[in-house]
């Protein structure tokens, strides 16, 4: 093929594996790895958006993920926040990139870069920029030549600008990956042979950029060579058929630690256990050499910037939260993986795999060197019962779905399945209270009528066509004569809005919504018209445009078809308004509020923009607005849009998606901060706060069974005895242990979510654990009965138990 032809220069096939010729740092890989200056290599990364927190956080963010063991960082670049307009670009504030990409490199982490630039992400339109939809001709993510010819010029146009920074690796720099695409066998059938052609011109296209590093495909089994394709998922060792070539590696793009979250959705929480197992898995049953953390910190979707109907904080329940706050266990669980196999990594890259089984569902994955170092992985594949296995004359046991870890073949440093990591908790805690209607003023918004509007045109106009993503707004406004037979006619409305507000002569006679699974909706009401001539204003609500599937140009929003009584109205003549008012006015900055006129605060009405004043708080905390008494709408500070809210959007069990709202310190000023919300239901802004967000309690819970913490001169060096495990608890910087909450030294009962005093307790519990920790900032106690003066049930195992406050 002629693609191939362009990259024969640059290949050497040695051995079975493809070689990639670099004139600084030498990234190459065969079936068994990744090989970076000659040294096979397995890659621990985790995504980190730069658009999704802001610069200030970066070496943060960076720095804590370097801390929990991490070697790359991963992120996407956004072509519709870099050029928003065809040929004009922004590489300014959130949106530069190659800033990001210099810090990470200055903390000595390489770069996993996935130009898309198409990438999904629940990020808006897929990251297309909308202006492409208004190409003629196009058709998106396929053989069609106008899409391509876009594709191309902002591909090269980020190679290029990282080129000319020097930040390849085969230029001295951290990028040693990058990806082309993303997840297009989800879509490829649909476009038959033009899906093919458009796999081979991807590959092609990305491949001539001469990048000289690897080009990979996620979630695409067809990658042409030398494009290794790459898996997507949380079970990648189980629903992965792996690499398409035998000379190709193991890598896996998204290790999903959460799950995309919308509106209406509660969060899914994935273990640490989970994470950590399956992992362990990929890499010793798949030879796995890369698995990148998705994500590893989420941040925040601010403005417009997520998908239909996906909340504004994002992937919370990552290492990392939305507030760059460590989330434990997951966090350390996850750092004492990374170590234990780093210290493995002699024989799972160089030696030979030989599978013991060691019991119905327990086998023993053993890599040995021809020098005789070896390694055991020994699985209990059991997920209801613990196990109990011998392994070279030695007895193991095992929790259920866990792997321990021997670097040696002997000494157990890790299991995926007994956490030795501190469990923390997270508070919220108000430091402003926006309680007192003094506080606020309000602009009602205007509820256009047909008279008042310029666009018109016979029939429903498709939403996405029309807003040009400029709004989320669309006002559809009809004048009806009342010469209906009924005193309170039938309004339907079907729609995919993804919300409507029905007005009638300016007063509200209906809402509904869709929901991220199901957009299309329908709202009925009676209404009432008045004799003679009457408007109905119809106010449809988009929370995000669309992010993946084929043909996303043709997809439609917005109404479909307006009924009244038994009459069809949605041919007759419509009158449009794209946005709001006070959008238009700009009223959520500081010159626009200037130039309307503000109320005191009355009573909570829909369709109503809020402002306050209030001063940054005090300390380094991250903070976060409470909007609790809120329905649906937007917020800003000080001009700048911390995103949509919708807590009137309960979940199945009842409580809001989202409650609490990302404000970096880095949008405010120190006196005199500007909090404007639009709020389209009957959201009260009087209970309002502003929250500092911390780790206000920690706990710790090992037992005999456990293994002790990874030992940073080598886990497997041999002792006299063995390390007791111990309990390990921190407070966040500038705060101490207050408080000791509970300490059981015996059998506990329950874990750090849930305990209680067992039947076997050491009554010197708490005074050990308080003379050890009150007052610090952390401790370490040893999990041994000497520590706490005796055994107080001889022959009984042991666990320890220590929750306490941070403060």
């Amino acid at each position: 093929m002629v693609w191939f032809g362009c990259w024969i220069a640059l290949l050497v096939v040695v051995g079975g594996g493809t070689t990639v010729l670099v004139g600084g740092a030498n990234v190459s890989y065969d079936g068994r790895s990744l090989i970076i200056d000659g040294q096979r290599t397995i890659l621990f990364s985790g995504s980190i958006h730069y658009a999704r927190s802001t610069p200030d956080m970066w070496p943060s963010l960076i720095a804590k993920a370097k801390q929990g063991g991490l070697d790359a960082i991963q992120t996407y670049v956004f072509w519709n926040l870099h050029e928003p307009q065809p040929g004009q670009y922004d590489f300014s504030g959130r949106n530069d990139v190659i800033s990001f990409i210099k810090q990470v490199q200055q903390q000595g982490l390489y770069v996993s870069l996935r130009i898309g630039p198409f990438i999904e992400a629940e990020w808006t339109y897929g990251g297309l920029p909308f202006w492409l939809h208004d190409v003629p001709g196009i058709v998106f993510r396929t053989n069609n030549e106008p899409f391509k010819l876009y594709m191309q010029n902002f591909t090269t146009k980020i190679v290029n600008m990282m080129k000319e920074e020097n930040l390849f690796a085969s230029q001295g720099g951290p990028i040693i990956l990058s990806q082309i695409e993303n997840e297009y066998q989800n879509v490829e059938g649909s476009f038959h042979d033009d899906g093919r052609q458009y796999v081979n011109w991807t590959a092609t296209m990305a491949v001539g950029q001469n990048t000289n590093e690897p080009w990979m495909m996620c979630k695409q089994d067809d990658a042409p060579d030398p494009v290794i394709n790459t898996c997507n998922g949380m079970r990648c060792e189980e629903t992965w058929k792996g690499p398409n070539s035998p000379n190709k590696p193991s890598l896996w793009t998204e290790n999903w630690t959460s799950f995309l979250q919308g509106f209406g959705d509660d969060a899914y929480l994935r273990s640490a256990e989970d994470l950590a197992f399956h992992t362990t898995l990929f890499i010793i049953k798949m030879n796995g050499t890369f698995v990148n953390y998705y994500m590893y910190h989420g941040g925040t979707n601010f403005g417009h910037t997520s998908a239909a109907f996906i909340i504004t904080g994002y992937y919370d329940q990552a290492p990392l939260d939305e507030y760059g706050i460590i989330r434990q266990p997951k966090f350390g669980h996850l750092k004492e993986m990374h170590a234990a196999l780093k210290q493995s990594l002699q024989p799972l890259l160089y030696g030979d795999l030989a599978i013991e089984h060691l019991g119905e569902k327990q086998d023993a994955y053993v890599y040995t060197r021809s020098s005789g170092e070896c390694a055991a992985f020994i699985l209990n594949n059991n997920n209801r019962e613990s196990a109990n296995v011998v392994f070279r004359n030695m007895h193991y046991t095992l929790p259920p779905t866990s792997i321990s870890i021997l670097p040696d073949c002997r000494t157990v440093v890790f299991n995926t399945g007994m956490v030795n990591t501190q469990v923390s908790t997270r508070a919220m805690q108000p430091i402003i209270r926006f309680t007192s209607a003094e506080q606020w003023e309000e602009f009602t918004e205007v509820i256009p009528e047909f008279d008042q509007t310029s666009l018109r045109f016979n029939g429903l106009m498709e939403q996405m066509n029309t807003t040009k993503d400029s709004s989320d707004y669309l006002w559809y406004t009809l004048r009806v004569e009342n010469n209906f037979s009924e005193d309170q006619p039938m309004l339907r409305v079907n729609s995919n809005g993804h919300v409507l507000h029905a007005y009638v002569n300016g007063d509200l006679v209906g809402m509904a919504h869709g929901t991220r699974k199901f957009t299309n909706f329908t709202l009925e009401n009676t209404v009432s018209f008045s004799n003679g001539s009457n408007n109905v204003s119809l106010l449809s609500v988009m929370v995000g445009l669309p992010d993946s599937g084929a043909f996303m140009e043709r997809r439609r929003a917005g109404l479909q078809e307006v009924m009244i009584q038994d009459q069809n109205v949605s041919s007759s003549l419509w009158g449009y308004q794209v946005g709001l008012l006070g959008e238009k006015l700009s009223v959520y900055t500081e010159v626009g509020s200037s130039h309307v006129s503000w109320s005191e605060y009355s009573s909570p009405n829909t369709l109503t923009w809020y402002k306050t004043i209030f001063d940054s708080p005090r300390g380094n905390d991250s903070i976060a607005l409470n909007l609790g008494s809120m329905g649906k709408g937007e917020v800003w500070i000080n001009g700048q849009s911390i995103g949509r809210y919708w807590v009137s959007f309960k979940t199945p069990m009842g409580s809001p998606s989202q409650t609490w709202y990302n404000v970096p310190r880095s949008f405010l000023k120190p006196t005199g901060n500007l909090l404007v919300l639009f709020e389209e239901e009957y959201g009260n802004p009087l209970n309002i706060s502003l929250d500092t967000v911390s780790i206000n309690k920690v706990c710790g819970h090992v037992s005999d069974a456990h293994p002790p913490r990874i030992n940073p001169w080598g886990a497997h060096r041999r002792y006299p005895w063995r390390p007791r495990p111990r309990v390990h608890i921190r407070c966040p910087q500038n705060r101490i242990i207050s408080r000791i909450i509970f300490a059981s030294h015996g059998n506990p009962s329950g874990n750090c979510e849930r305990y209680s005093i067992g039947k076997c307790h050491s009554p010197t519990s708490r005074r050990v654990v308080e003379k050890a920790c009150l007052g610090k900032r952390q401790c370490s106690i040893s999990h041994t009965v000497e520590t706490f003066g005796g055994d107080p049930c001889p022959g009984t195992p042991k666990t320890l138990l220590v929750d306490a406050r941070c403060e």
